[in-house]
């Protein structure tokens, strides 16, 4: 059982197409996973809801974005962190 938020770093990274962030939730809430472009703009919600007390796995398809530098910010209660990962194609 987790004792505190978390959100690691996606593995591989760089990659092309495919990847796995994790994170994990030691009390249930909302979650909310969002991913973003070098210029801060909103490009996918990768998680929205509530969340019972775990560890999760999500895989990201990027097929669909261009090549660079991106930031994915996790927010739960009073917890936020971001991350960074740069997709090469």
């Amino acid at each position: 059982i987790p004792i505190h938020f978390s959100l690691s770093q996606n593995f591989p990274n760089p990659f092309n197409p495919t990847t796995t962030i994790k994170y994990t939730v030691p009390q249930n809430g909302p979650v909310t996973i969002k991913l973003y472009d070098i210029t801060g703009k909103e490009v996918a919600t990768l998680v929205n809801e509530v969340k019972t007390v775990g560890s999760y796995d999500i895989k990201l398809n990027a097929s669909g974005l261009a090549s660079g530098v991106y930031f994915y910010r996790m927010i739960a209660k009073d917890f936020v962190s971001v991350k960074k990962l740069s997709i090469l194609k």
